[in-house]
């Protein structure tokens, strides 16, 4: 895809894997090489694996890029949010395999997609905007708000609070935990059970599913583009 979005096929399914430095950062190149990504698997018709790197799946978007201007922000974040946008309305099943922290917009991907599977340790999984002094996104709410309880949308959204793993799966950020070592082989045995689907009626339902939160996310995206966007901290 790009120097920092790489695509592998397999027989089933796709491997789609982030590697953007320490952080694993979204950035622009990164939302690129993931629509890129999307773009191929929904032509070879396969079952997407999603990815990051060794103890983190992402830290968030590039705060090189959120720092340099209001503008600036809010272009990258309206990108962000019309990449999960396409993901929760992606034909194909789209499985993340979470290598360990999931960080703001990393933790959204994790609401994004359609089976979550996170790895055992001491990792950090959560939505830290309030945190670091952003007013959260109506796109985030409208994200978070689709995925979680009332409580752990409050608990995630007003209150920054990051879970463990092992409370993430609580909250909704994740469905199970698996060692280290079996983080890729469960998301393909995932994969594979996901290709015994009606591919026709499993896009249709899910559709069916998440347009009321489909319909709040495009108007979330078009409120965020009139406003501004800025770190406070």
């Amino acid at each position: 895809m790009n120097e920092f979005v790489t695509y592998q096929s397999e027989e089933n399914y796709a491997i789609i894997t982030i590697n953007n430095g320490k952080a694993n950062a979204i950035s622009h190149e990164v939302i690129a090489g993931l629509n890129a990504g999307l773009d191929k698997a929904d032509k070879e018709d396969k079952v997407v694996i999603l990815t990051g790197t060794d103890g983190i799946f992402s830290g968030g978007f590039d705060l090189k890029v959120m720092t340099k201007s209001p503008e600036s922000a809010i272009e990258l974040v309206t990108k962000g949010s019309k990449l999960s946008l396409r993901m929760l309305s992606f034909s194909k099943p789209i499985i993340l395999a979470c290598n360990g922290h999931a960080i703001a917009k990393g933790a959204f991907l994790l609401l994004s997609v359609d089976y979550r599977i996170g790895v055992e340790g001491d990792f950090k999984i959560g939505l830290n905007e309030v945190l670091i002094g952003m007013t959260m996104h109506n796109a985030g709410i409208a994200i978070a708000n689709a995925r979680l309880s009332e409580v752990y949308l409050n608990r995630s959204v007003n209150n920054a609070e990051i879970f463990n793993p092992k409370d993430a799966v609580k909250a909704g950020f994740l469905d199970m935990i698996v060692p280290e070592t079996h983080l890729i082989p469960t998301a393909k045995k995932v994969a594979e059970m996901f290709t015994k689907l009606n591919k026709k009626a499993h896009a249709e339902t899910k559709l069916k599913v998440r347009q009321h939160h489909l319909n709040n996310l495009e108007n979330a995206i078009l409120e965020d583009a009139k406003n501004s966007i800025s770190l406070d901290a």
